[in-house]
């Protein structure tokens, strides 16, 4: 492909008038919400309920969807020119890799070495392969991979490639790319005049694929999030790193790296701390009939607990400090525990001697004149035995569980992880995190890297489902309506995307209606009638309409198609997502292939769910017709209408799967679409 001359790249088209967006936005969702409570009031079919509810909760699901879309357009946000960039700023361009072609790789590290901003380049090769070495050096290309610290320790996919990385680096800034995005000479010059604002901590540009035809079959690109999406978080101090072609502040990572890592040292005290107080709980239970020295040493120990609990709350308090200090009071107070202890014991063994008929042979006083069996018989070990279990074992146990307090973090080859580490969508949770740390994100919209989508179905259904997986763990882990210093906005434009991902379970609904409808008259809805159509017509023009106007000029139909036609995806997605937070069962995280991975026949057997689904909707389209037609039908003819459209939507969705398994790739260079931000 022949790349377009910079003022065509740098040209923006005209964008969405935003009057008229919030106009669309407020018919929209007035339209949606009168819909949808209509209904749940009045037209669900409580007999049929298995069928009903499901459909109007995937109803309620699509207006909600809605809401957040339109919170989204509210705010677009044109940037224009960016500044230009500080001369003294130092960069290091990372290339990410573990197993692609070194070819690949290579081309992509040249091209970053010839960007124009002064920088350094490194491929960082998670593959660790003395052939990819040898072709960095050669190249005059600065090479890293893991050092033997991180063996036999998580490894943490892509964030710890990176994480490793920015040890062994200093650049101020990072410039972040795939092994397959090839940048364009000026990517830094027209991105960093942006962090002249000293609270931007990312700026992230457009992914664009140069291998993807016209048709775009298997729905790589991705023009309305690539753009009105992103624009519209980016107007919320929303918008996210996408794993590739954006630039970052080291000092706002190593901060996140830092604050992560406090957080995990003191998550680990205040486990410490909560067990030690069940621990000290059943000791005080176990101890209420010995000596007052006892009970005052347990209640010294748990007043000791609630001083560290207090000096954790303050921020001139080290975790070191506060950990040394409740050491010294578990310390102190068992040295009383022993001395009453020892104490108990010895009168213990003196009423044992004064029960008995006088010393055993060899019995004898101790040296305060008490009398001391030489001979503990069977009956003498057994009123031993039957003594309370010393408090010390409990007090031992809390000062066992202090000393576990990992400050070090050993279970991990390095103790700050600036990247986060809780899902394989690294991006997403790290942008998350910066913004709930005060940081702000540019989405600025140019193509200024060209990279590589997958070529067949197979490579396609993997990258999407990582891309859910990762998502749905990060929503599970760390939901962002519940994230503290996040702005509201910021998170709903977080919550939207992960949102989108079960929608899987919905198209199943919308699926099953229409075929249960036209071959078992089973009505969900009460009437299909005007009272359905008034409402329901008007909502969906509006909301189509404001799709058009939102993405005019772009191709969006195939991300419609594939939000519902990869119905199975999404589900299981949301499942194995689910059972990797909950059961902590493995995701099976395997790096995406970036060549095509041939066939010899379309890999029917990935698609089944969806040519199951399309088989039974064209069976119940015909079924239903021919009893309508035969009179054995319970409908009538606006209710057959009304399913039969619904059932050419759904097949007209479902369709591009069919494309998709037959796509064999790009032909020929005409057939690739041109570079358009």
């Amino acid at each position: 492909m022949t790349a377009a001359p910079p003022s065509a790249r740098h040209r923006r088209p005209k964008p969405a008038n935003r009057a008229l967006v919030r106009i669309l936005v407020v018919l929209t969702l007035s339209l949606g919400v009168n819909y949808v409570v209509w209904r749940w009031l009045e037209s669900v079919n409580w007999s049929v309920w298995w069928i009903a509810l499901p459909l109007v909760l995937a109803e309620t699901y699509s207006l909600v969807d809605a809401f957040l879309f339109g919170i989204t357009m509210w705010r677009m946000k044109e940037r224009g020119e960016p500044p230009s960039p500080s001369p003294v700023a130092t960069v290091d361009v990372f290339i990410t890799t573990y197993n692609e072609p070194i070819d690949m790789v290579m081309t992509t590290a040249r091209a970053a070495r010839a960007i124009r901003f002064p920088h350094n380049t490194w491929v960082l090769d998670d593959g660790a392969r003395p052939e990819m070495r040898a072709a960095a050096l050669e190249a005059g290309i600065g090479y890293l991979t893991r050092d033997p610290s991180w063996e036999n320790m998580p490894r943490h996919a892509k964030a710890g490639n990176l994480n490793n990385a920015l040890m062994q680096t200093d650049g101020e800034f990072l410039l972040i790319l795939d092994a397959d995005q090839i940048p364009e000479p000026e990517i830094l010059e027209r991105t960093l005049g942006w962090f002249r604002d000293p609270e931007v901590a990312l700026v992230q540009t457009p992914q664009f694929f140069t291998n993807v035809t016209a048709s775009d079959p298997l729905g790589s690109q991705a023009p309305l999030f690539y753009g009105p999406i992103q624009k519209g978080k980016d107007g919320w101090n929303a918008a996210f790193f996408c794993g590739s072609n954006a630039v970052l502040r080291r000092e706002a990572l190593m901060q996140l790296g830092l604050a992560e890592y406090v957080r995990q040292v003191e998550t680990g005290i205040r486990q410490v701390l909560r067990t030690a107080d069940r621990l000290l709980s059943q000791a005080r239970k176990e101890a209420a009939d010995q000596g007052p020295e006892v009970r005052a040493a347990l209640d010294k120990v748990t007043e000791a607990v609630g001083q560290a609990r207090r000096e954790l709350g303050n921020t001139r308090s080290s975790y070191s400090e506060v950990t040394y200090r409740f050491r010294q009071r578990v310390d102190e107070a068992s040295r009383g525990v022993v001395d009453a202890d020892l104490a108990a014991l010895a009168r213990d063994l003196e009423e044992l001697g004064e029960l008995g008929a006088g010393p055993a042979p060899g019995g004898d006083h101790d040296g305060n004149g008490r009398l001391v069996p030489a001979v503990l018989d069977d009956a003498a070990l057994a009123r031993l035995a039957s003594r309370e279990m010393s408090p010390l074992n409990a007090l031992s146990s809390v000062r066992a569980l202090v000393d576990a307090v990992d400050v070090s973090r050993s279970d991990e080859a390095q103790p700050i992880m600036p990247m986060a580490t809780l899902s394989v969508t690294e991006d997403m949770a790290t942008a998350m995190r910066l913004h709930g740390m005060g940081w702000r994100s540019v989405y600025h919209h140019e193509i200024l890297a060209n990279g590589l989508a997958p070529e067949d179905l197979g490579t396609m259904l993997h990258q999407r489902l990582r891309w859910a997986q990762g998502t749905l763990q990060v929503m599970l882990k760390e939901n962002p309506l519940v994230q503290k210093g996040l702005a509201w906005g910021q998170r709903l434009m977080y919550f939207a995307t992960m949102w989108s991902y079960l929608s899987g379970f919905f198209a199943v609904v919308y699926l099953a209606a229409p075929v249960v409808f036209l071959c078992f008259d089973i009505r969900p809805v009460v009437s299909y009638g005007p009272d359905f159509l008034v409402r329901l017509i008007p909502y969906l023009l509006l909301n189509q309409l404001l799709f058009l106007v939102i993405g005019y000029g772009k191709r969006t139909w195939r991300g419609t198609q594939y939000s519902l036609a990869l119905f199975p995806l999404w589900i299981r997605a949301t499942w194995t997502a689910f059972a990797n937070v909950w059961f902590e069962r493995p995701l099976g995280f395997v790096v995406t292939p970036k060549t095509k991975q041939e066939r010899a026949r379309p890999p029917w057997r990935l698609v089944w769910p969806q040519l199951t689904a399309m088989a039974l909707l064209a069976l119940s389209a015909v079924v239903g017709t021919v009893r309508f037609l035969l009179g054995t039908a319970d409908f009538d003819l606006l209710s057959l209408v009304v399913n039969l459209f619904w059932v050419l939507f759904d097949l007209v969705i479902l369709s591009v799967v069919i494309s998709a398994a037959t796509y064999t790739g790009p032909e020929s260079e005409e057939e690739k679409v041109t570079q358009t931000p």
